[in-house]
């Protein structure tokens, strides 16, 4: 049998924190950024953490962090 590949769009997209946590960039700062306010703009730049545990296991799983 052989390995397990993992995801690389994931694994370029997503990082686990120690304590399990998913980090992922938020969405909405590409463009059309002239009607979105100085404070919502400078909010969508930080890291979005997910600890949904849905989300959390397909992550590792498609990261290859644990078992699924």
């Amino acid at each position: 049998m052989p390995k397990m590949k993992s995801h690389k769009a994931s694994k370029r997209r997503l990082r686990i924190t120690p304590t399990g946590k998913i980090l992922r960039t938020q969405c909405g700062v590409r463009h059309l950024l002239t009607h979105r306010t100085p404070k919502r703009l400078r909010n969508l730049r930080k890291k979005a953490t997910t600890t949904t545990a849905g989300y959390t296991r397909r992550a590792r799983y498609a990261l290859l962090k644990g078992q699924p």
